[in-house]
């Protein structure tokens, strides 16, 4: 198995639950790694997050440019023609940080995807299609680009998800974030949607928003979550 290239950050000894964090298109790994600092976990936090590289493709919608990207966006329409089976492809490679972090005694329920647009796109295929229980979902100005597709995992029928979206993106409008939310909440989902007074980013608020969330996911619910899982699926 070989890993994409990725920065690591680990904010203590030991860890005991990981974050996997994909980037959107035309970044890498070193866009959202300066924020772990700015989520403001407390001291008994060990976790250790993950920001993988997406290999440099061309881009059909930037005039076939060659850039980091999880998968070729063929059409800029409302709901985007992508490539999904470089998509599936790019989902597959971060299941294999999944299965290393699981190697390295990770419990799965403590690993939580996270996406921004692009990224999130890819975070909604692995997260929801998984086959062992996962910690939680975060997508952020980001869109279900396999909805209609993705076999959906009974393991992750309760994972948490958190959908957040700026009001005035002009890349990814908020619609598709609500389509998104509406898309779960039909199949049976719980979703906390959230917007923000922002364009195509992420806000101090949100990050506030975040760091709050990974603490109530990883240092006060999960182990419980993960016994209710045994008790209804069995797994």
């Amino acid at each position: 198995m070989t890993l994409l290239p990725a920065i690591e950050l680990e904010t203590g000894a030991n860890p005991d639950a990981t974050v996997i964090w994909l980037h959107g298109l035309g970044a890498d790994g070193n866009d959202f790694a300066p924020i772990v600092p700015e989520l403001r976990l407390p001291k008994s936090a060990h976790i250790r997050f993950i920001f993988p590289h997406a290999p440099a493709i061309p881009v059909t919608v930037n005039g076939g440019f060659v850039m980091p990207a999880w998968y070729d966006i063929l059409e800029m329409e409302i709901d985007r023609k992508v490539d999904t089976s470089q998509l599936l492809q790019s989902a597959a490679r971060i299941g294999d940080f999944i299965t290393r972090e699981l190697e390295r005694g990770i419990d799965s329920a403590r690993i939580i995807i996270a996406g921004f647009s692009q990224g999130g796109a890819v975070a909604y295929q692995v997260a929801l299609s998984h086959t062992l229980p996962l910690g939680g979902l975060l997508a952020m100005s980001t869109y279900f680009a396999t909805a209609d597709t993705i076999i959906l995992s009974r393991e992750n029928k309760n994972i948490p998800i958190t959908i957040q979206h700026g009001i005035y993106d002009p890349v990814v409008p908020e619609t598709l974030g609500q389509k998104a939310t509406t898309q779960l909440v039909k199949a049976g989902y719980s979703v906390n949607y959230k917007n923000y007074p922002m364009e195509h980013a992420v806000c101090p608020e949100q990050i506030t928003d975040i760091g709050n969330w990974l603490q109530k996911l990883l240092l006060y619910l999960n182990p419980a979550l993960r016994e209710q899982r045994k008790n209804i699926y069995n797994v």
